[in-house]
């Protein structure tokens, strides 16, 4: 019986895995919603430590015992705590780095954004003490929320402004039913700036992102009944 050579199976053992301490992952939401011609964004009131008692993102930790994937917790969080699902929801950005969260030493946040009406019935959920929309301009001059979560809305809110521009319209955003004037009063608000209505037009006609709904009219009082339109799917 041969002996094994101990040099040779020194050589041919697979290393000891080296351990890195993983970081903190968190979900942030940042829900997004034209209100009186402005723009706005869903703010939940901390209801535990860190940073209890202020006002921040809607967000939760990830949980790889419950997410098959990022969407997947973005999904949980909003059913935790808002106490409902959250439409077209895509992934703005991913932010780390040290003393992010005094929770840990590092910490990931992955940023989903999501365009909603101001019908949204949203209720306090897990760990949130209340929740209320504000401008988007007035959150981004203060200083006192949760986190970095002012630096966070403003990274949305020009990914936001962005789709918008390039006519990227999110499904569920708008009413089932619009006129024309009506859409391009929401892209203005979410913009914050006015445009040209034959120029804006043009580019609906183009994109076909609208699709005008058959023998639907609007009365328009002294006007002509205005043609109804609904996004695309």
């Amino acid at each position: 019986m041969t002996t094994p050579d101990p040099m040779h199976c020194a050589a041919s053992a697979p290393p000891a895995p080296t351990l890195h301490p993983m970081p903190f992952v968190r979900i942030e939401l940042v829900a997004l919603s034209v209100i009186d011609d402005r723009l706005h964004v869903l703010l939940s009131h901390r209801k535990e430590a860190p940073y209890k008692g202020r006002w921040g993102l809607p967000g939760g930790v990830l949980r790889i015992d419950l997410d098959a994937s990022l969407e997947a917790a973005a999904h949980r969080v909003a059913a935790e705590r808002l106490n409902r699902a959250l439409p077209n929801l895509g992934q703005v950005a991913a932010v780390g780095g040290a003393k992010r969260d005094p929770r840990a030493p590092w910490a990931l946040s992955v940023v989903y954004r999501s365009l909603v009406q101001p019908t949204l019935d949203a209720t306090p959920g897990k760990r949130v003490q209340a929740l209320a929309w504000r401008p988007v301009d007035e959150v981004a001059a203060r200083s006192d929320l949760a986190f970095d979560h002012t630096t966070l809305v403003a990274q949305a809110v020009e990914a936001v402004r962005r789709e918008i521009r390039e006519l990227r319209l999110p499904a569920g955003w708008a009413p089932d039913a619009f006129t024309l004037g009506e859409l391009q009063g929401l892209c203005e608000a979410v913009l914050g700036e006015r445009l040209d209505k034959v120029t804006f037009r043009r580019r609906i006609d183009h994109t076909g992102v609208a699709v005008a709904i058959a023998g639907k009219m609007r009365a328009g009082g002294a006007h002509r009944p205005a043609q109804l339109y609904t996004l695309a799917a």
